[in-house]
């Protein structure tokens, strides 16, 4: 089906930054630049900066992002990590993946781990706390990091949907040990395939997980230890710096969509909208996603993609309620009510004024506003 609104447009980012997408794939294939060379270096060095740490490490996907650094900071069989349901199955799943066990609390209205739920899950066994800032929006790191120094316990956030997100002045992916990234398509900055990253200030994660995404090699006759095909490619890279360069203009573009969302969708009394941009004074959000929590939500979805608005609506069964992830022993009532209350709107840089005025007026249409 061919939507009045996409909910990606990928070929129109493609074609407005063609000529340097282009130049930097020819380049790196004229000179055969493929694994581990100087695209990767010189993007892991700017997204540090842009991030606000020291280290950054190219990795090829989120989900890796999340498994090497759980392993490199030494989480194993019997620990116990704590997040939450409401986000995407890798934050849960690379918890598995290191045989230690997830332990799963609320989440608070602006879909963000609910911080009061924190220290009654924390046991003898509890390790680390991986926060999700979703949406575009961090968690409260003040209140996490507290928390974390006072039961000695690891933070490891995962920001795959908040690059360039702020809370009190800093950035996402940079208050923990860890924090992780996905360069996903659909991401705010996204590769053309998967790829990942892990940002952090401690050398010696960084230097464990450079070993991790590369089977273990320190040189090419050095082997330390086992490890994995992890890499961010080359080629990846170079088309990351590319669109590095706009994202700025790109998070305020978002921005923008946001509040022009605000303006024309409150005062509807079926609806509850995200906050808008500037509302908080000690947050920045970067609206990865628009997501509101709509009554009759499914009725206005299907309206929508009737009008020709392409919508996301998240996990409408929970992931707690997955049988097959046996995770069903977890009570999350406001995860539970959000699944059956959200739904995400178009939202992205090329988005045109025009077809946000559509969208809007369709959500309106459909509530009689």
């Amino acid at each position: 089906m061919k939507y009045k609104v996409p909910f990606v447009n990928y070929p129109l980012q493609y074609r407005n930054l063609k000529s340097g997408i282009d130049a930097a794939i020819t380049r790196v294939l004229e000179n055969g630049d493929l694994i581990l060379r100087s695209d990767l270096e010189e993007f892991e060095r700017d997204i540090a900066s842009f991030i606000g740490v020291r280290y950054a490490v190219g990795v090829s996907s989120g989900t890796d992002a999340l498994i090497f650094s759980l392993q490199a900071a030494g989480i194993r069989r019997g620990d116990e990590v704590i997040t939450v349901s409401h986000t995407f199955v890798a934050s849960i799943a690379s918890i598995v993946h290191v045989q230690a066990a997830p332990v799963l609390i609320d989440v608070k209205e602006d879909f963000t781990m609910d911080t009061d739920k924190i220290e009654s899950a924390i046991t003898p066994k509890t390790k680390a706390i991986i926060p999700v800032h979703l949406n575009g929006r961090m968690c409260d790191m003040n209140a996490v990091m507290a928390l974390a120094e006072r039961y000695h316990i690891k933070v490891i956030e995962d920001s795959a949907q908040a690059l360039g997100a702020q809370f009190r002045g800093m950035k996402a992916g940079s208050f923990g040990m860890a924090g992780s990234f996905s360069f996903y398509p659909a991401k705010i900055l996204g590769g053309y395939g998967d790829g990942g990253l892990v940002a952090t200030n401690d050398k010696d994660l960084y230097e464990k997980i450079l070993l991790l995404r590369s089977h273990g090699q320190k040189t090419k006759t050095e082997i330390l230890q086992f490890g994995f095909t992890g890499r961010l490619d080359n080629i990846q890279a170079a088309i990351l710096r590319v669109k590095l360069k706009h994202l700025p203009k790109w998070l305020e573009r978002r921005r923008q969509i946001a509040k022009a969302y605000h303006e024309g969708l409150k005062g509807i009394s079926n609806i509850i909208l995200p906050p808008a941009p500037g509302a908080e004074k000690n947050r920045f959000d970067v609206y990865q996603n628009y997501v509101i929590k709509a009554g009759k939500r499914d009725d206005l979805a299907k309206h929508l993609m009737d009008c020709g608005v392409e919508i996301l609506i998240k996990d409408p069964f929970v992931l707690h309620h997955q049988k097959n992830l046996k995770l069903s022993s977890f009570a999350l009532p406001v995860t539970e009510r959000l699944s059956n209350e959200v739904i995400s709107l178009p939202i992205y840089p090329e988005l045109a004024d025009e077809q946000i005025v559509y969208v809007v007026n369709s959500v309106k249409d459909f509530y009689g506003a």
